[in-house]
């Protein structure tokens, strides 16, 4: 007996050890992440994205963003997932039904499969330093966000589902992509309906109604009385806007090449998105009002073709004069917009900045071509920066380039930043002159608006980060004409105010402990 329970008692230890074996083992040669984020942030809007109307009260709410990411390493393959929720406080009640549906998403899902490595010697593929293949949902950043980010002001945020090809070879680094769009398994054509259609639109009589199967409406807007008949001038347009807010691209080939040369860094960028084509829809609803819309049921697509690149030296060092770090940058457009009108478009841009110590401040210069009032109605010469970050760049308001439309006369932004940073807390401030690269109405002034923007940043801890900004701009009724809004009654000195918290806890974090001797 004496002897049966001594064996089992080996028994268990060995399998103990080795199981405490295998495990080691596999912390040597695999590492896995688990963090997360809750980012609640309460707004208040007078004039936020567009001008209000001088009878309107400002709105308020407060809107949260939840993510738990998980990653997975390993020598040949990198795995990651982010389960994201986006949605404002009180928007379900707290008790829902199932008919009221939920928010929660795949915000990444992705693999990145190691091809070749030349400090593996089991890989015989030496032709490159490193090639991997990353497929699947994910962010897609390059350079300052400008033209291709992952838009992260916005609660949503943006990701692409796309393959990349990642090539790494003598510090050249070069992306090749691609996507392709549907909105189902089909089992025969391929139009694609872009866009999130909203389940109910309101109608050219103000009333709310079912939007119609397969068709993606077009949102109210213009000078145009809400009451227009489908006979007369229609009372809805859908301006045409940066990051997919009204149609999404088909599919897309990008190839990004980038070098750093010392302390300056080359890129160049060339981007393909296709379009589907579409017809103009107009349906009757049962209240005798109708909507507007587009229906993409046309084959082939209208390609859009970006090609520019972007150069970033630095001068100097922290410990000396200071750093001055130069940015310029250069981006054409050709081929078809959107709407299959003939492009040919620019976009350019100049910045410096002098960093000190605490202290950074530098000018800058921003331009983006638009139409003319004489431009032909099949031409186009508006700058559409792509799938960027607004936000970052033209003004914390977002009149431009954001989804409430961009100007369709072009913009030229001077401006003019500072920020003060610590270790504990930053405070920054941004001054903005937007003007207009044609008049956007005969007689109009190019003039848009000034805007001030202010934020400042306290970090509470490892995980917390708590952000206050305030944004205030004074208007001329050029920035609604640029937009295809009404220009009379409208507050022309809008406000903006947001709080901010950021908690970005990782789950696998531990605090050294101090050891007594």
């Amino acid at each position: 007996m004496y002897k049966k329970v001594l064996a089992s008692s080996i028994t268990k230890t060995s399998l103990t050890a080795a199981l405490v074996a295998i495990l080691s083992a596999g912390k040597v040669s695999a590492q896995m992440s688990l963090s997360g984020q809750l980012r609640p942030r309460a707004e208040l809007r007078d004039g936020f994205s567009n001008l209000t109307p001088t009878t309107a009260s400002p709105g308020s709410f407060i809107s949260q963003r939840t993510r738990l990411i998980f990653g997975y390493k390993w020598d040949r393959l990198t795995f990651g997932a982010t389960v994201q929720d986006v949605r404002v406080w009180g928007q379900d009640a707290s008790t829902i039904s199932p008919a009221d549906g939920n928010r929660l998403m795949l915000h990444e899902g992705w693999a990145d499969i190691v091809l070749a490595n030349k400090a593996d010697t089991t890989i015989k593929f030496k032709l490159v330093d490193n090639l991997s293949f990353k497929i699947g949902r994910q962010e897609l950043i390059y350079d300052d966000a400008r033209l291709i980010g992952n838009l992260d002001w916005l609660q949503q945020g943006r990701r692409f589902d796309m393959a990349l090809l990642k090539i790494v070879h003598h510090g050249w680094q070069i992306d090749l992509g691609y996507a392709y769009n549907q909105n189902a398994e089909n089992n025969a054509g391929t139009f694609y309906t872009p866009g999130n259609v909203p389940q109910f639109i309101r109608d050219s009589n103000g009333e709310l109604v079912t939007t119609p199967t397969g068709v993606v409406p077009l949102t109210i807007g213009g000078s145009v009385s809400a009451n227009s008949s489908a006979t007369g001038t229609p009372a809805y347009n859908n301006p045409a806007n940066s990051n997919a807010g009204n149609q999404n691209y088909k599919n897309f080939v990008s190839l990004y090449i980038a070098k750093k040369l010392n302390q300056t860094k080359i890129s160049l960028l060339f981007f393909k998105d296709d379009f589907g084509k579409y017809t103009a829809t107009t349906t009757p609803t049962t209240n005798g009002g109708f909507v507007y819309g587009r229906t993409f049921n046309q084959k082939g697509t209208n390609n859009r073709y970006t090609l520019g690149g972007m150069v970033s030296p630095t001068f100097g060092n922290a410990s000396g004069f200071g750093k001055i770090a130069v940015q310029a940058a250069y981006y054409h457009q050709m081929g078809e917009d959107r709407d299959g009108k003939e492009l040919n478009a620019f976009h350019y841009t100049a910045a410096a900045t002098y960093s000190k110590g605490k202290f950074t401040v530098g000018p800058g210069f921003d331009f983006l071509s638009g139409n003319k009032t004489t431009t032909a109605p099949n031409e186009s010469k508006r700058f559409d920066p792509l799938y960027g970050t607004p936000h970052k760049f033209w003004g914390f308001m977002d009149f431009f380039y954001a989804p409430s439309g961009s100007p369709a006369a072009g913009l030229k932004d001077y401006y003019f930043k500072t920020k003060f940073t610590t270790n504990e807390y930053s405070i920054a401030a941004d001054f903005h002159r937007f003007d207009a690269d044609h008049s956007p109405a005969a007689g109009a002034t190019k003039h848009y608006a000034h805007e001030l923007d202010v934020v400042t940043s306290y970090t509470l801890n490892k995980f917390t980060t708590i952000d206050l900004g305030y944004s205030h701009a004074w208007a001329t009724s050029s920035l609604p004409q640029a937009k295809g809004l009404p220009t009379t009654g409208l507050d022309k000195s809008p406000d903006f105010a947001y709080l901010m918290i950021n908690i970005k806890p990782d789950f696998l974090f531990t605090k050294p402990v101090a050891i007594k001797q």
